[in-house]
């Protein structure tokens, strides 16, 4: 059996991935488990760790999250309204139901579907007992409805947001973004899916319908009390693993083609998923919708933050039979963070659906007329209260870091200095390209889409390409590991 030191060391030594031919060094991250974290959680008096393996694994079916209904539509405009609120969620089997944050009182979070030159308008009032700030991730949105980390809504109040929608199909989500707490807040359960569609999605013959799932990745702590743990930057503790909110769940599929988007909105955990049978399955888009071109693949890997949207085939295998989606990266034991979900397929079903050899045409990248480097760090030395930074410095609200011309098209070069942590890199307002990782050009595959969010292990550098029109004012860029833009790895631009 693998042991969980044999996982690290053989997820640090793998090969390459779909998403950019990535190494696995830098995900080291049990050596960077703060002091004070430790502290803390040893000195509680609250109950004791529960055990991940008295947790049953494909005992459980993986639950759908529910749509939401507008309350009212015209002929320019969907209006919603929305609660954030605690509530208990039945999540563990046999354990006492667990206290949540949630959106409408729905764990998993619920899903917001939208369209292309159709606005939105989401009332959130905040029933908490902290301030929140909703950020719409992926979206193209001013500033005022943007839900950055100050922007916030105090307890008992609400606020207006406004979606107009004016970008193509995407793969986006909601979760909270209150400066200092947005870490515990989104492991506590606050996020929802926000499923932007558009004639050139909807042309396509891909799967559709109950065969269009989102599925989102979260990681998990508990306590014998069936309770959530909460630390900061305690993710090489959290070995649960959280489908759609359920441990370790079963799906029941037919035998035919399904449509999976998989959302990774854990806070620190990066996945790289795959068939227990290593079958090959088709990745048709990420982050900011569809690839220009679908790519075969084993193995997709998601940073926290990031989306891939697959093809499965389930009609290779026989009515009766199963396979596991695995996770080929730690850290943790195999046995728990090596196994994500199980599919289960019960019956046969028709199947008219394909994957186009074209998915759709990306703009072409406008010339860039500005650089800039951006560096990643936090510490790693151990020291009881760590920080991290963007260039040296971290997050001060009051600061604008980069000043940005309305209209112009940049190239960032964002590297990860750090000698362990992974970090990764998240841009509010603009979709971005990858042009390269490490020194490759990305021309295909996972990372050749449109793009908000991209990983950048210990010692890498990726460079990224923007255009920065639409709306003028403040927005941030940061890490997306909640717990590392917690630590001040967060940064200001001013498009103006």
């Amino acid at each position: 059996m693998q042991t969980r030191r044999s996982f690290l060391v053989s997820g640090l030594m793998s090969g390459a991935v779909v998403s950019g031919g990535l190494g696995l060094a830098g995900l080291a991250a049990p050596a960077l488990w703060p002091a004070a974290a430790d502290a803390a959680e040893r000195g509680r008096t609250a109950v004791a760790d529960l055990d991940p393996g008295s947790i049953p694994k494909f005992a459980t079916a993986m639950p759908l999250p529910r749509v939401l209904a507008p309350h009212a539509v015209s002929g320019t405009t969907s209006y919603y309204r929305v609660t954030m609120k605690e509530t208990a969620a039945a999540i563990l089997p046999g354990l006492p139901d667990t206290t949540v944050r949630t959106y409408q009182g729905q764990f998993p979070g619920p899903v917001i579907k939208a369209r292309s030159g159709r606005r939105v308008v989401v009332e959130q009032t905040n029933s908490l007992g902290l301030p929140v700030s909703v950020h719409l991730h992926g979206a193209h949105v001013p500033p005022s409805s943007d839900g950055g980390p100050m922007d916030l809504i105090q307890p008992g109040a609400s606020k207006t947001y406004t979606y107009p929608n004016q970008q193509p199909h995407a793969n986006l989500w909601f979760h909270d973004h209150a400066h200092h707490q947005e870490s515990e807040h989104v492991y506590r359960g606050l996020s929802g899916f926000y499923l932007l569609t558009d004639e050139t999605e909807e042309r396509l013959p891909l799967p559709a319908g109950e065969f269009d799932v989102p599925i989102a990745l979260r990681e998990a702590r508990f306590d014998t009390a069936g309770q959530l743990v909460y630390a900061m930057d305690d993710w090489p503790n959290r070995n649960v693993i959280l489908v759609n909110g359920r441990p370790w769940p079963y799906f029941e599929v037919a035998a035919r083609r399904y449509r999976l988007r998989l959302f990774n909105q854990s806070n620190g955990r990066f996945f790289d998923l795959k068939l227990s049978d290593g079958s090959e399955f088709t990745v048709v888009g990420g982050d900011g919708g569809l690839l220009a071109r679908p790519a075969r693949a084993t193995v997709v890997r998601l940073s926290p933050g990031e989306r891939a949207d697959i093809v499965v085939d389930f009609s290779r295998y026989p009515v009766g039979g199963k396979v596991v989606l695995e996770n080929a990266l730690g850290p943790g034991p195999v046995e728990h963070v090596g196994q994500v979900m199980r599919f289960d397929i019960t019956r046969t079903a028709p199947d008219d659906s394909s994957v186009p050899d074209t998915l759709r045409t990306l703009p072409e990248p406008r010339a860039a007329t500005v650089n800039r480097r951006f560096e990643l760090s936090m510490d790693e030395d151990g020291r009881p209260d760590p920080r991290g930074y963007i260039n040296g410095r971290t997050y001060d609200p009051e600061r604008i870091d980069t000043e940005i011309a309305y209209g112009t098209t940049e190239i960032w070069t964002v590297t990860n200095t750090n000698r362990l942590a992974p970090h990764n890199f998240h841009t509010h307002l603009v979709m971005f390209r990858v042009l390269e990782r490490n020194g490759t050009p990305v021309t295909d595959g996972f990372e050749s889409g449109l793009k908000d969010t991209v990983s950048v292990l210990a010692g890498e550098t990726v460079k990224l390409q923007a255009t920065f029109t639409g709306y003028r004012g403040t927005y941030v860029y940061h890490c997306h590991l909640f717990d590392h833009s917690a630590m001040g790895m967060m940064g200001t631009f001013r498009v103006a």
